[in-house]
């Protein structure tokens, strides 16, 4: 059997592959702990500044192994214990995306349907080939998207989530890039260019400072205004009292780009 993740590190950038491009990198029970695997080994190596995610073959991700669930419901319970399991093993999966210490940027192509849609909202950035598809159509099968729709509404607005969760129709790049779910577009076929411009200049910047800054962003939204700026003021005194930020700021009052040693 294939290596469900590949791994390939350039400089401080880190490129997580799904690797079932037969099946459009579906999520089995397989894939997910396999890309659990991958990001608990990131998270702890402070050589890597920006994650890529991406998918091999003719699509990003289509999200759950319909197959594999089928046949889930032939056990003694109908399923109902192995559904709560993967759902559980997936909402888990979700979650250590959005709390890597480094930012993780979606570079996806052809289709991002279900929960690969839900991978994508996850992420912390996206870029998208101008031929791509969102959707989170579940619904067209009888099943919504309920696990998906959490990464969603957190995403774009509401009643766009809402029209996409029950209508289950794929939303090209463009729109997908309206509503806030990608932040860039590529040409067709050059998505991976476009995704290794942006991680490089993304990894350029102080490592620590990407790690504080991604803890924060996501903390800080979930507060009160006044909560918020009180949280955020204590992390922005601690983050001046690194020694590489103080060599940053002398940087910039020189007038020159800053030297960052090794984080």
């Amino acid at each position: 059997m294939t290596d469900y993740i590949l791994r390939e590190d350039a400089g401080a950038v880190a490129t997580l592959t799904l690797n079932h491009p037969a099946k459009l990198n579906c999520l089995s029970e397989g894939m997910m702990q396999a890309l659990q695997g991958a990001l608990d080994s990131i998270a702890g190596d402070p050589s890597v500044r920006i994650v890529v995610l991406r998918g091999a073959g003719k699509a990003f991700c289509a999200g759950h192994d319909l197959a594999e669930m089928t046949q889930a419901r032939q056990g003694a319970d109908g399923g109902l214990a192995y559904f709560k399991a993967l759902f559980v093993q997936c909402s888990g999966l979700m979650q250590s995306v959005r709390n890597l210490p480094q930012p993780v940027i979606a570079q996806v192509h052809g289709v991002a349907a279900a929960a690969g849609c839900q991978l994508v909202a996850t992420c912390d950035m996206a870029v998208a080939e101008e031929t791509c598809r969102f959707g989170v159509n579940g619904v067209n099968i009888g099943l919504f998207c309920s696990t998906p729709m959490v990464a969603l509404t957190r995403n774009i607005h509401r009643k766009a989530a809402f029209e996409m969760l029950t209508t289950g129709e794929l939303i090209p790049a463009d729109k997908a890039q309206a509503l806030g779910l990608v932040n860039r577009i590529a040409p067709a076929g050059r998505g991976g260019e476009v995704t290794a411009e942006l991680a490089a200049h993304c990894a350029g910047k102080l490592g620590e400072a990407l790690r504080i800054g991604k803890q924060a962003f996501y903390r800080q939204a979930e507060m009160g205004l006044e909560e918020a700026y009180a949280y955020a003021g204590e992390v922005m005194a601690e983050n001046m009292m690194l020694k590489q930020t103080q060599k940053g700021i002398e940087a910039f009052l020189e007038k020159r780009q800053p030297e960052w040693d090794q984080d």
